[in-house]
């Protein structure tokens, strides 16, 4: 083989190599958000749950406070959104990884009856 083949088969390798570690990189990166993602349902699920165990009327206020999981504190927070029919209320929640983060990492929505 000549010096012009061998260097061309460097230049395939390298960009081969360079796919394969994109990828990677990119497959590790989903991996965390996936994690994380999972981890703040469980948490708003948990406060979901517990604000139905009490068995309270939602104020229209936010209700703010955090959660240990996984090593992990998460900043949630809820309010009591009305609805046509008084007997129902809308829950919004909310988690985040900071208490004053822009956006939340997941939220969601429930309904609650008196």
């Amino acid at each position: 083989m000549t010096l012009l083949e061998v260097m061309v088969a460097l230049v395939v390798f390298a960009i081969a190599g360079l796919a394969v570690m994109k990828a990677a990189s990119e497959h590790l990166a989903g991996l965390s958000y996936l994690e994380q993602k999972t981890l703040a349902t469980w948490v708003a699920q948990n406060q979901l749950v517990q604000q139905r165990l009490e068995g309270t009327w939602p104020s229209e206020g936010w209700v703010e406070g955090d959660e240990e999981m996984a090593g992990q504190r998460w900043y949630w927070r809820h309010h009591g959104v009305a609805t046509a029919d008084s007997n129902f209320k809308a829950l919004d929640l909310e988690v985040r990884t900071a208490p004053k983060s822009e956006s939340p990492v997941t939220m969601m929505r429930t309904y609650v009856s008196r």
